[in-house]
Formats: C-alpha cells, structure tokens, sequence
C-alpha cells in the first residue's frame, strides 16, 4: 500500500510489472488517471464521464440505497434506475465525494507543537490545537475539507485538502440479486459471483462550486475521468489499483496483537451475532424494521465474518508466534545499538504500558461505546455533547462538534428517520444494559449504576419504560435540540436526554484518561516505529506506512491460488457459473432477465474469446482492506477494468501479518458491469454517457 512520496521509489517495479504508462502520471494526484479516484468517506470510487458519474461498488451505495428504500418499494431488493437527471434520488444527507486537491508535509509544525508540551496530556492538547489550526487555515475557502493524517505512527503527518461535495445523487444500481449476489454465504469467499457496482452522480451549484443540494444545481464537470478498457483483461496481466484503504496494523507491537486476537475479535463478533439475531427475529414480525435497519445488518454481518476470518488466518499461519519473533528481533537489533537504541526500546516498553492500561477498562469502555451511540440514547448523548462545546470558541472545541462539523451531525439526525424504530431502538437497549449488568465493580461507572437504580432484570426493563417516554425519535424534536444550549438540556425532563445529563460527565473524565495515554504514545509510537524501520532497511525490506484512510497505490497481476485444501483456483468466474448457482431464494436470486440471457447465450459482444463466456469476477494479488472497496482497478494503461470489492477468506488476516502466497482480492469484470446494464437491467442513457456501445 504505497503512499504517492513513495512513487520515485516504485517507478521500476512499476515498469518491471507491466505498468506502459509513465510512472510520472501517476505521481500527479490531480491528474489522468489519478484525478479521477475519489473517496467516498468510507469506501472508494472513481469519476467515469464528464458530466459527474461516479462508479463505486453496489454495497458502497446500500446505505443510499436503503435509505429511498420502502417495504412498498424496496429498491435493495428490485433495483433503481433513475433513466435521466430528473429520477436521480439523493443518496442522504450526509453523502460526500472527496476530490483530492493537494497534500502537504506538516511533520516540522506538528512534531515541534508535540515537543513543546510539558507532560502526556498536554501533548494530546497540543497535537490538538496543531490539528485544528492546520485544518482551519487550509479550509479557509468554502467548498473545501482539509484532514490531517499520521503516518509511521507520527514520523510523518501531512495535510490533505479534497473539494467535499455534498449533493451526491444516486443514479443506478442493479437488482440485489445482481448487487448482492451470494450475500454474506459468500462474502470474502471465491469463487465469487457478485455485481457489487452501483453509479453516484456529483452536483455542484449553478457557479460549479459545491453547495447543498438543490433542484438548480448542475452535474459537477471533473477536470478528468477514467476511460472503460478496451483490451479484455487475461490472467497475469498487470493490473494496479488506487484507493482510500481504511487501516491495517502490520507494525503493531504483539502485545496489541493479543489484546485484539485474545478478546476484541471474539467479543465483537459474539456480540454481533447475537445483535443479528434480535433485528432479524423482530424484522420478521415487521417489515418496516428490516428494511430501516437493513445497512446496520449488512455491517454487523460483514465485520463478524471479517474478525471470525481472521481469527482462522491467525491460527493458521501462527500470528502470534510470528509476531513475538518479529518484535523480538526487532529490540535485539535495538540493544546491539548500545546508547542510540535506548530512547526506541524505551518507547517499546511504554507502548507495552499503555496496551495493559486500555486492557484494564476494555469491558466497560466496548459496552458503554455501543450503548451511547445506539439510537435515542446516541442522539442524547450526542446533543448535550455538541451543547456543551457550542458554549466554547469554536477553535476550543472538541472535534467533531466544530462548526465544520454541524452539517455531519445535522444530517445523522435527518438519517435517523429512515434507520431507527421505537421497537428496535428498546430491543437493542435491553441488550446493551443488560451486558453492562454483567460488568465486574471495578468497571461498572457510578454514574450509569445510579441511573439504572440496580443491576438484575427488573431494573432494566425500568430503565427502558423511563426511556420509552423520550420524545426524541420524532425528527422535529432532535432537530429543535440541534442548536438548544446547555442550561435547556440541564432543565429538560426528557428521559433520554436525562440519561445524557447524568453520564456525561463520567464520559467526559474517561476522555481524559484516554487522552493522556494518546499523549504517552504521540510520543513512543514513532520513535519505536522509526527503529522498525531501520530494522527492516538493515535487512533490504521495503517499508510502506501502514493503512490509515488516505490515498494508496498498489499494483500487482491477475493471478489464481491455491486454497488450503489444495485445490486450484482459476483467476476469472463465468456466467454460466452465476445461473448454476442461483437458487431463486436470497442471497443466490438471480433476476430471470439473467437466467434467461445466460441460457440464450445472449453475451452482447462482451464474451471473452478464451473463456468463451463473459467473465463475471477476477482474482489479483493486490494489496488492500476495507476502505479500498469499490476502488478503480486498473490496466497496464490506466483504463478501468473493474471494480475491486472483496478479499479472499485466507487473506483477511493480512490486516496484521501480510501473507503474499494466499492474499487474493476480488473485483468485478468490467464486462460483466456493462453486460448487466445492457442485458439485464438496461441503462441505454448510462451506457452512451460512459462512451461504451
């Protein structure tokens, strides 16, 4: 995963690989084919016509879709196609399409405001206000979003300023059995059969500047755009892909290792399946529950098989033990340094300090994390937060109840309208107080223990018949919060909003002790990354950051494996496999206009002359992780041959311990897109705008 300052280093491999465009190109950001990649907060996606087209992947899109998604009308289910400008549905309030614009090295100015603070706290204020002064100046003009992201742990920290568009409308999506195709039977599994695309369009207002949405805006007209491939793409064809990869963790140290691989992962993955269980039973009985909390399930499904996959991965591949002899050779090097390795070994130990400091209330912190950003208690919790800050200068606020911040807010509680019912919300409750019942003394918080008035059955469902009565799930109440200040929470005898008032200050203590470790590791972190470093350029190792949500390069060739029970496995799925596999129950229910093309071998001029079928999904040894999703994958020409969506289930524990031999990722075909748009679920104006025939 690449960072673009590292492209004069990858500029031969790139040519040694396959790459016949200029290594340059793709060192400007802003330029073809790099201009063209956007983000999306959360996943990626890419401009594919002048007039604001945005491609991504179709579960990049559920939450859009979900949202203008009715039992009467479920277009998770049936599909949308807007056929021209004037059906385009808007994809939420809190939508976006980041453009990146330009990144700047801030590492003198962060490092030095770090060095000057006196003790652990004040350097998490100092690394604060930096950031907030930082991303102040350079948002300076409207219409644009600045984040500042560390990297090696803080050996380096730079600035990225991306034009934020916020009328982003939904124009296509295939039917679910199309876009889900398998669903999460084959989630992170291959061979895989899905066609996990959906097409965005950016609006920006009438002077090309992005604004709020609004009927007189005009389709946004970006500076480049990517091209569809016209060559058909063949194993061991080199293909890259650029994208907004979340976060990995390849150069933790092993005892935050164990900590997630002993009891994060497990615990999470417990309690989302137990979660799924409870809105399926009841979205059962309503309907209306299923469809409002659908894009909720389909997270809790994808991140419980994610943490049980890389569960297996590291049992597999002996992860633990690998990365005890890694970081054990590691401080060895270190000792042999004399003097100059000290100050590293003494970051080691202190980063050791800080993994058992967070173990200590990780209970505690897991269940109260999830409870306080659950339904009406959230958007409480949330309010009263954002009242108390609004009392101070914007510059002293928390983040992320910054004026820059309001919108985001303002349109969580729009969102609330279409992803929450009273019913649910109780359910969900009753299990989150229930769990924190279970606590041990030293982790329960005297605050929440008094508001509950005891600790058995009983005293919950109290609880939850004094929650009943809050008057939050009506939007016109939480919006009327929106800008209330604190003395009228204070006084409020709204239960929830009660609730809020009581615990918040407890929160706001526990900040400050999360805070201070945040400060002792602003400090050990990149000193002890920087000896990793050194150590691995000692032996002739690259070195790459790792993930953390900003813009990556990885490049690669189309290429099968082998699974762990020996069987080979072909790099391309084909049609024909999709009609054998379709059931005509969900996950695997192929709409008829599929089954019916596929049996009259209606291939539409996109069949492959070697596989003698169109192919649906390919296999690269790319290297990614969530965030990457929907990330454009490239030909050795910069032309769009598909669309990267998944990982395969031996390769999702490379978030931690990087396995070449097995980590695969899964993409959708580009033909297999314009198949589907031609012959299934026709989109005429979609194809002549994307210049395809």
């Amino acid at each position: 995963m690449w960072v673009p300052q590292q492209l004069a280093e990858i500029a031969q491999p790139l040519r040694d690989a396959g790459l016949r465009l200029p290594p340059e190109r793709l060192a400007d950001l802003t330029g073809d084919p790099m201009g063209a990649v956007v983000s999306l907060g959360g996943c990626t996606a890419s401009f594919v016509s002048p007039q604001g087209l945005v491609v991504t992947n179709h579960h990049c899109a559920y939450g859009a879709i979900q949202l203008n998604s009715t039992p009467e009308n479920n277009l998770m289910r049936d599909g949308f196609n807007a056929g021209g400008r004037a059906g385009e549905l808007a994809a939420g309030p809190n939508a976006r399409i980041y453009v990146l614009d330009s990144i700047r090295d801030v590492t003198a100015e962060v490092q030095r405001a770090i060095a000057a603070a006196p003790d652990a706290i004040g350097r998490a204020r100092a690394f604060e206000a930096i950031e907030k002064r930082l991303v102040a100046s350079c948002e300076f003009q409207p219409g644009y979003r600045c984040r500042l992201y560390a990297f090696e742990g803080g050996g380096a920290y730079r600035l990225f300023r991306n034009l934020e568009i916020r009328d982003v409308r939904l124009v296509y999506a295939p039917p679910g059995g199309v876009g889900n195709f398998g669903g999460e039977v084959d989630n992170w599994m291959w061979p895989r059969h899905t066609g996990d695309f959906a097409f965005y369009r950016a609006y920006v207002g009438p002077d090309g500047r992005p604004a709020d949405r609004a009927d007189e805006n005009v389709p946004y007209r970006p500076r480049h755009w990517l091209r569809f491939a016209s060559e058909p793409l063949r194993e061991g064809d080199f293909v890259m892909a650029a994208g907004y990869p979340g976060s990995t963790n390849r150069y933790a140290i092993a005892a935050e290792f164990e900590q997630t691989a002993g009891w994060m992962y497990p615990t999470l993955s417990a309690h989302y399946k137990r979660l799924l269980a409870l809105v399926e039973e009841a979205g059962r009985e309503n309907p209306e529950i299923a469809v409002r909390y659908a894009s909720t399930v389909g997270g809790w499904k994808n991140a419980s098989k994610n943490y049980d996959g890389q569960l297996e991965g590291f049992a597999r591949i002996g992860a633990a033990a690998r990365k005890r002899e890694e970081e054990a050779a590691v401080l060895a090097w270190l000792r042999e340094q004399g003097e100059a390795g000290a100050p590293a070994l003494e970051a080691h130990a202190e980063l050791v300090r800080s993994a058992a400091a967070a173990d200590a209330t990780r209970d505690r912190d897991l269940v109260t994390g999830q409870l306080h950003r659950l339904g009406t208690i959230g958007v409480a919790m949330t309010l009263y937060r954002n009242a108390i800050e609004r009392s101070n200068p914007d510059a002293d606020r928390e983040p992320g109840y910054q004026e820059r911040d309001q919108a985001t807010i303002e349109g969580a509680l729009q969102q609330m309208e279409r992803r929450y019912h009273p019913d649910m919300d109780r359910i969900l409750q009753r299990y989150w107080f229930a769990e924190y019942a279970k606590l041990p003394p030293d982790q329960r918080d005297p605050a929440i223990d008094q508001w509950l008035g005891g600790d058995d059955a009983a005293a919950v469902e109290r609880a939850l018949d004094r929650l009943a009565g809050t008057r939050l799930g009506q939007l016109e109440e939480r919006m009327r919060w929106l800008t209330a200040d604190r003395d009228a929470f204070e006084r409020s005898d709204d239960p929830a909003i009660r609730y809020a008032v009581a615990v918040t200050p407890s929160m706001l203590r526990q900040d400050i002790e999360r805070k201070a470790r945040g400060g002792d590791l602003l400090r050990a972190r990149p000193l002890y990354l920087g000896a990793v470093a050194g150590y691995r350029h000692s032996l002739g190792q690259a070195v790459y950051p790792d993930a953390n949500a900003s813009l990556r390069i990885t490049f690669g060739r189309v290429t099968g494996y082998t699974k762990l029970d020996g069987s080979e496995q072909a790099p391309f799925t084909r049609l024909e496999e999709v009609a054998a596999k379709a059931t005509g129950q969900e996950p695997f229910d192929a709409p008829q206009a599929l089954l019916d093309a596929v049996a009259a071998k209606r291939y539409g001029g996109l069949a492959d002359r070697r596989l003698r079928t169109v192919p649906v999904n390919f296999l690269s040894d790319l290297d990614v992780t969530g965030g990457n999703s929907g990330s454009p994958v490239l030909d050795a020409h910069g032309r769009l041959t598909g669309l990267l969506f998944d990982m395969n289930w031996e390769s999702v524990s490379s978030n931690w311990v990087f396995d070449p031999a097995m980590t695969r990722t899964i993409s959708v075909d580009q033909r297999y897109l314009r198949w589907i748009m031609q012959e299934v679920y026709p989109a005429p104006d979609l194809l002549q705008e994307l210049d395809l025939p």
